[in-house]
């Protein structure tokens, strides 16, 4: 929103709550500068009305009324704008204040500060530690990605986007148009679900996979938005963590953290080299293409070809 069109909104606003009787146009238009900065009475009617559904539609109740004059007017009740008392437990307050540590590092981080801050003074206490009795230990969710906040407000707005997306046994990103549905952040990155137009399919993508811009794309969703989307159960599938099944690989020494993480047996095989055993399920292919050298696949035979087949890929590109 631009800077001058919210200075009149909140002049409006404020014209409009410290009234006690209702004002006409004409007082409203005396009353704020740019509305005297209008020009004709048209183009006034039009930036007022705009301005007034503008407000009703960020939740400020206007009541249209006769004053005393016999002129329609408007203002805007107190008690008819004032949030009931904020009661919230330790444990919600702790989800409060560990979604504003979403912004830290976003352009909202502002915005999400003084959200707190007027949820203090709507009525949650000051003594509430909204990080538990282990407040030294204060959670962290960045975000470092240039895509999380125009994704965030596309799955809010359900606006379709467009962006380029390189997958992991690609050597160049491709064009994705997405009807997105839900971010969700597992194990220190950002996933976005929602439902891939060109291949007609639902499809979770990482968002530090997404290169340049994310480009608004028309409005209205072509597929339904299922009631629950499983981004994390999409994922840890991918990573072999639903998997019934072992795979073998040799993984260079002191390099692929995460997949020694997950080893259910690691042995030392010599030469800069050790043998881990690994949950093996859909997916996980592509996670081991992201090791590059540092990963070579023993068995199944199966998922050798694949990482084979991946790897040739991106050599071919």
């Amino acid at each position: 929103m631009a800077i001058a069109k919210a200075e009149r909104l909140m002049n409006l606003a404020l014209c409009l709550l410290g009234t006690r009787r209702p004002l006409s146009k004409r007082e409203l238009r005396e009353s704020i500068e740019a509305y005297l900065e209008a020009g004709s009475d048209d183009a006034f009617n039009r930036m007022f009305e705009r301005d007034k559904d503008d407000l009703r539609e960020l939740g400020l109740v206007i009541e249209t009324v006769e004053n005393i004059e016999g002129e329609v007017g408007y203002l805007a009740r107190g008690d008819s704008n004032r949030l009931p008392p904020i009661t919230l437990d330790a444990e919600e307050a702790a989800a409060l204040g560990l979604a504003a540590k979403v912004w830290q590092q976003a352009r909202l981080a502002g915005a999400a500060s003084g959200a707190l801050q007027k949820l203090r003074a709507a009525g949650l206490p000051e003594d509430v530690d909204p990080y538990g009795a282990h407040s030294a230990l204060e959670p962290r969710i960045p975000v470092h990605e240039a895509a999380f906040e125009p994704l965030m407000l596309a799955c809010r707005d359900r606006r379709p986007v467009l962006f380029d997306y390189r997958k992991a046994s690609a050597a160049h990103p491709e064009p994705r148009h997405v009807e997105p549905w839900a971010l969700e952040c597992w194990r220190g990155h950002w996933y976005l679900a929602g439902w891939d137009r060109d291949r007609g399919a639902e499809r979770v993508f990482r968002l530090s996979r997404i290169t340049g811009k994310v480009r608004a794309r028309g409005t209205g969703f072509t597929a339904p938005v299922p009631d629950v989307v499983t981004v994390r159960e999409t994922v840890a599938g991918w990573a072999g963590e639903s998997a019934d099944r072992s795979a073998l690989i040799r993984l260079r020494s002191g390099a692929g953290y995460p997949l020694r993480a997950k080893a259910v047996k690691v042995r030392d095989l010599g030469d800069g080299w050790d043998e881990l055993e690994i949950p093996y399920g859909h997916g996980l292919d592509a996670w081991l293409v992201e090791f590059g050298p540092d990963v070579v696949v023993l068995e199944p035979a199966e998922l050798r070809a694949d990482v084979v087949d991946r790897l040739r890929a991106v050599a071919k590109g």
